[in-house]
């Protein structure tokens, strides 16, 4: 039978001493990664995951920084989940009252800084993928529990991660922004194009194991893309765990951290 890695009930537990890890639990502290794996160091394999016409650029993750946040409480012998963040500007800082619910359901923080809107996607995509890797190998991550989440343009780069990279991210937070790799039909007749094709092999099983919660607003200028890429998109292309979430009357903002919690349930569901 087929299986994800995230799927299988290990946990990755490579722990560094204390005078190797610059993480405070209940602060946010910024780290750097010195090696990258090879869906991210290797220029062809991130072009061919995505069907990419260009071929990404240079990138170093020894240049780049990222953002951490352990949990209050956080213990070294514990399993803890990973909520990877991608931002739509170049800090990664998420809402304070987010943080709690990201502790209570056991889930360690990290976003890369400069990995904006304005960066190039090829290095935002890689920089969600090193954070994954190298993480995995500093602390105890429960394999099942991998996220990859983001806000605006960030959530677009994180469903594109979800899909494609779905042997590395176990479910993804979207937060008013989708794309998807077929046209979509909207409610309101616009047709939004595809964004990106993921690989024949790797989407059945994606299909069946990863889950996706879509979190847009009654007044977001996505709503009716998100729905769209919802109804047209994911449900239509036969994803078995998707769940569409809309805030009454917010806008294109952050969404209040009670909906951020239903959201990681609904990823979260029989893995507790």
């Amino acid at each position: 039978m087929r299986q994800l890695v995230f799927l299988l009930p290990v946990f990755f537990a490579l722990i560094l001493s204390a005078e190797d890890n610059p993480a405070v639990p209940g602060k946010l502290s910024v780290i750097q990664f010195s090696e990258s794996p090879i869906q991210s160091s290797d220029p062809e394999h991130v072009r061919h995951r995505l069907m990419a016409l260009e071929a990404p650029g240079d990138y170093d993750v020894t240049k780049e920084s990222f953002e951490v946040l352990l949990p209050e409480g956080w213990n070294a012998r514990d399993p803890y989940g990973l909520f990877i963040w991608i931002s739509a500007s170049d800090s990664p800082r998420i809402p304070k009252e987010w943080e709690k619910v990201l502790a209570d359901h056991g889930l360690i923080f990290i976003g890369a800084q400069n990995s904006g809107n304005k960066r190039d996607i090829f290095d935002r995509i890689r920089m969600a993928i090193d954070a994954n890797h190298n993480i995995r190998q500093r602390y105890q991550i429960d394999g099942r529990r991998v996220y990859v989440s983001g806000f605006s343009g960030g959530s677009r780069v994180a469903s594109m991660l979800g899909v494609a990279w779905g042997d590395m991210f176990s479910g993804t937070i979207c937060c008013m922004g989708v794309n998807f790799y077929t046209d979509i039909t909207a409610p309101d007749g616009k047709v939004y194009g595809l964004n990106y094709l993921p690989s024949e092999q790797l989407l059945p099983v994606v299909k069946q194991a990863c889950r996706y919660s879509l979190i847009t607003a009654e007044k977001d200028f996505n709503l009716a893309n998100t729905k769209g890429v919802y109804e047209n998109g994911f449900v239509n292309e036969g994803f078995q765990n998707v769940q569409i979430f809309e805030v009454p009357g917010l806008g294109h903002k952050m969404p209040p951290a009670d909906w951020l919690e239903k959201a990681i349930r609904f990823v979260d569901e029989c893995k507790e």
